[in-house]
């Protein structure tokens, strides 16, 4: 959540970006730069007073849009971009990455394989750090104008007496923060610096064997260019079995019975719960997945009924007596529109715990975690849960006693689920008591949920 010291930060910054944009423009273009930027116009006063207004009237929770869009249009120098890109960056939650493991990563490298194609290791370098800065100045002291780029070129490159150790030391990239690092060597392991997947490959395995310990580690996310792309992303969340039957939308206890049990296949009875029953891809389930499997065995021709009943059917089975649920349901729609056709289909009241005796004949263990909220399976493998607690989840007769019980149940169970492979987030029903509240909190978690997660188009 940005709060408030951060937006004074950063509307300082945008501040006097703009206002330099502001100087390079007449009146007239200045209206023109300010509507690329996506910012209200003002006409009158200098120039300096009309960009000082128009940012003065762009909502706090406009300033990141405002950045990201200002880090795409404007020409930057590296130590402002950077600045920049640190607060944008900062708003996603990024995996953490110790001093320790760093250097140990560094040591790991052979300076060869980052510099068999100079140019585009070196372009590489310029997306994240400031290689050109000359702490001498060329005017003071012109015979020992040396930039960091020259510096590299002469010590990593030409006359390799570096250690990349010690590059990693002049960059900065020991003290640079996590989401800075991370995408730093994103980069580095990318086809488009090595041009060899072998290489790529080896490298990312040589780093990996450090970054587990920091339980993160660099998987193979998709491809660039035919060559494979690697995502930094925390290991604990990679499941390794892929969903055979997907048990959700349903708000009682389904009726399950084996229809092979040498085969394991299950068959549920009735019309209460909803199985998706096909294979799930490196790419989870997205809702065009799930509606393209709903349009098909509902045989409903018209793509945008089965777009209207499939969400009708999934709200229609979240529980009357949680109206935080439906106001999380509802908000993780409007606020991703159009997008959520490729994002991750968010599916309620899934079943992952199933026992065929009832409560009566087995006790309390019969239907102990026995289902989730919400469900997100996304890509790579990562099972992220969503609940919304109630006071039920902790008190007794209907909310009058604490119960240590219930919350020590609900507490084993998060950490089961973690065991198992899933990311748990949990809500109080109070945060998501009204629409109003319920939306501003999803559209503060939701963007960095998917972003941390990898699942952004």
């Amino acid at each position: 959540m940005t709060r408030d010291g951060d937006h004074t930060g950063l509307r300082q910054l945008l501040s006097g970006i703009i206002a330099v944009r502001g100087e390079t423009n007449t009146h007239k273009t200045l209206t023109v730069a300010l509507a690329e930027l996506g910012m209200p116009p003002v006409d009158e006063g200098t120039k300096r007073e009309r960009v000082e207004h128009s940012l003065a009237r762009v909502p706090d929770g406009d300033l990141l849009r405002l950045a990201e869009r200002g880090l795409q249009t404007q020409n930057l120098g590296a130590s402002i971009r950077n600045r920049l890109q640190d607060m944008v960056w900062a708003q996603a939650s990024s995996p953490e990455i110790p001093m320790r493991i760093r250097r140990e990563m560094a040591r790991a490298i052979n300076s060869p394989v980052l510099v068999q194609y100079t140019a585009r290791f070196m372009k590489m370098l310029d997306r994240f750090w400031d290689v050109n800065d000359n702490p001498f100045g060329e005017l003071l002291f012109p015979r020992h104008a040396t930039s960091l780029r020259d510096k590299i070129e002469q010590h990593y490159i030409s006359n390799p007496d570096w250690s990349t150790e010690e590059l990693f030391e002049e960059l900065g990239a020991f003290e640079a923060s996590d989401a800075r690092f991370a995408r730093f060597i994103e980069a580095a392991v990318a086809g488009d610096v090595l041009l060899d997947e072998t290489v790529q490959r080896h490298l990312a395995e040589t780093l990996n064997e450090h970054l587990r310990a920091a339980a993160v580690e660099l998987r193979e996310t998709g491809t660039d260019g035919g060559y494979p792309r690697f995502t930094l992303l925390p290991a604990r969340l990679a499941h390794s079995r892929i969903p055979k039957n997907v048990i959700f939308a349903a708000p009682t206890k389904p009726d399950i019975r084996f229809r092979s049990a040498v085969d394991n296949d299950i068959e549920v009875l009735g019309d209460d719960a909803l199985v998706y029953d096909r294979t799930v891809t490196n790419d989870g389930i997205r809702w065009r997945d799930l509606q393209s499997w709903w349009r098909e065995t509902r045989q409903i021709e018209d793509a945008a009924e089965a777009k209207k009943s499939l969400y009708a059917r999934l709200r229609g089975s979240l529980p009357s007596n949680s109206p935080g649920q439906r106001n999380l349901f509802d908000s993780y729609h409007r606020i991703l529109g159009a997008e959520v056709y490729d994002m991750p289909a968010l599916l309620p009241e899934v079943w992952l715990h199933w026992d065929p005796k009832t409560v009566r004949e087995r006790g309390p263990q019969a239907l102990l975690r026995f289902r989730m909220d919400f469900l997100l399976l996304l890509p790579h493998g990562q099972r992220i849960v969503l609940e919304v607690d109630g006071s039920q989840h902790y008190t007794r007769d209907h909310g009058r006693t604490p119960d240590t019980g219930k919350y020590a149940d609900m507490v084993a169970g998060d950490r089961d689920l973690r065991l198992s492979g899933y990311e748990v987030y949990r809500f109080g029903h109070d945060e998501l008591r009204d629409e109003t509240s319920a939306h501003a909190h999803m559209s503060d978690f939701l963007p960095r949920l998917l972003q941390r997660h990898g699942a952004t188009n």
